[in-house]
């Protein structure tokens, strides 16, 4: 059982639901964001989706975007961000950790040894937008054989015809996109992503998560109400952006997990 497994076990158990983080490695610098990714799990994130930094990412809107553009700039290689997961493990063995991103720096990398130092490093899991389900023996399948979860993204596209294909070699869960369009730019409602969520539900056994669009402790526990849990990153990545300190983005963020876990 890998850790996010292990954590919506715990969860379901105590009938809460997960609050899901997203952050930029590497943003604005890597000492700033260790900083932060260390203090998450204290502000009562269950699950830390770790972005990694790419040239060209074409789901992110302009807010995860300048994000990643700031790392960019400070230097941050995907080297960088395994050794940030690396020195996280150090003293949190438990927080599930989910590597956000795109398949160009891990093919330039080299696939076995990309999966073989995640692994090593303490990563759990992978969300890789770019690689469909057709490209599943690419990497989805060799993740999963080295023991970290494949998590896809289903939409509000992703019809009854495509759906199965989409879960398929899915695991960990199934994060739901809220809203057709990149990161940041609407509002997500909970009435119109409910009856999607259930729809995925009756597919598969996989906890489902809602993200995009979700900005306010108010729209998590909404969103978290009609679903397993709920994913904020816009929000977040914005508070740090404004040049707020790591303890005031961190009390941001508690109010976010909070929020979600009355859900």
């Amino acid at each position: 059982m890998t850790r996010i497994e292990a954590k919506f076990t715990a969860l379901k158990a105590a009938n809460r639901k997960a609050f899901v983080a997203y952050m930029m490695a590497g943003d604005p610098d890597l000492a700033t964001s260790a900083e932060l990714m260390k203090g998450l799990p204290d502000a009562g994130v269950d699950v830390i989706e770790l972005g990694v930094p790419f040239t060209d990412p074409m789901a992110d809107g302009p807010t995860i975007q300048a994000a990643g553009q700031r790392s960019l700039a400070a230097g941050t290689v995907l080297q960088d961000v395994l050794d940030m997961v690396a020195t996280f493990r150090k003293t949190d063995n438990e927080t599930p950790i989910v590597l956000m991103g795109y398949y160009n720096p891990i093919y330039s990398r080299g696939v076995d040894t990309f999966l073989a130092d995640a692994k090593a490093a303490g990563v759990d899991g992978l969300i890789v937008v770019d690689l469909p389900p057709e490209e599943d023996e690419e990497l989805c399948i060799p993740a999963q054989k080295a023991g970290l979860n494949f998590i896809r993204l289903a939409t509000p596209t992703t019809d009854d015809k495509r759906l199965p294909r989409v879960l398929q070699n899915t695991s960990g869960f199934v994060y739901y996109v809220s809203i057709t369009g990149i990161t940041g730019a609407a509002e997500a409602q909970a009435d119109g992503v409910g009856p999607e969520v259930a729809r995925i539900k009756a597919k598969t056994d996989l906890p489902v998560v809602v993200g995009f669009g979700i900005r306010t402790p108010e729209a998590a526990q909404s969103l978290a109400g009609v679903s397993d849990g709920a994913v904020v990153g816009s929000a977040i990545v914005s508070k740090l952006a404004s040049g707020a300190p790591i303890p005031d983005v961190l009390d941001f963020v508690a109010t976010l997990a909070a929020g979600t876990h009355r859900g």
